[in-house]
């Protein structure tokens, strides 16, 4: 009942400020489980692309998100709630993989499972290297993945920003992904790559970003390590 109210009342005032363009709503399977994998550009990412698909949609965001102080947090953090969105502790050793299993589940009961495959938003606009994680799901659920590509949210909320700006962004939605050779394989290193890659050139496609063969998180350590020695 929550989502339906949140689509409800968050639902005309997205569309009037940003005018979401929405292509490939026809490859969203009307029921049963599918593994929706996107690019990361905003936080604001895992508020728009649930509110243009007609059925529920869960995806995993990091438990800051829903104890943010900053207002913006806030609002964030009320409708990722709202939704029932995923809330994932990544200071555990485990909580990646605990994660991953929650979705299976999910997902084995017929919901729409949202991932971000670079594991954290891209730090410049570029579509990073994808962690394996969404490989496990797809051979371990036997699966459909569905690349999605957000374009502009990065203008909207840019990262270290607390005030939303209105700019026009486009969701498109890609034709489902199956790997009925690499499940017969198992669910080793190489079948999860192999998979995770695959996903990641499928939305590069849909995106048209630059696609940078490291992940995004290391990315962001060198970009703070740069920082730091010019202030010193």
């Amino acid at each position: 009942m929550q989502y339906q109210v949140s689509r409800v009342l968050a639902g005309p005032i997205l569309h009037l400020l940003w005018r979401p363009e929405v292509t490939g709503l026809e490859h969203i399977p009307a029921s049963g489980g599918a593994i929706l994998a996107s690019n990361h550009l905003s936080i604001v990412d895992s508020i728009f692309l649930p509110l243009m698909i007609s059925r529920p949609v869960t995806f995993a965001a990091k438990s800051e998100y829903f104890t943010g102080t900053r207002l913006v947090d806030r609002i964030t953090g009320t409708y990722l709630r709202a939704t029932k969105q995923l809330s994932v502790d990544r200071a555990g050793a485990r909580a990646a993989q605990d994660m991953l299993e929650s979705a299976l589940g999910l997902m084995q009961g017929g919901a729409l499972f949202g991932i971000y495959p670079e594991g954290t938003r891209s730090p410049d606009g570029r579509l990073y290297r994808g962690r394996t994680g969404i490989g496990w799901l797809a051979l371990s659920s036997g699966l459909p993945v569905i690349p999605v590509a957000m374009i502009g949210t990065d203008r909207v909320l840019p990262p270290g920003s607390k005030i939303p700006r209105v700019s026009r962004i486009k969701v498109k939605i890609g034709s489902p992904l199956t790997f009925e050779a690499q499940i017969a394989r198992g669910t080793g290193a190489r079948q999860r790559r192999a998979v995770t890659d695959e996903v990641m050139q499928s939305i590069k496609a849909l995106s048209g970003q630059e696609y940078v063969p490291v992940y995004a998180s290391v990315r962001k350590d060198e970009l703070a390590a740069a920082n730091g020695r010019k202030k010193n």
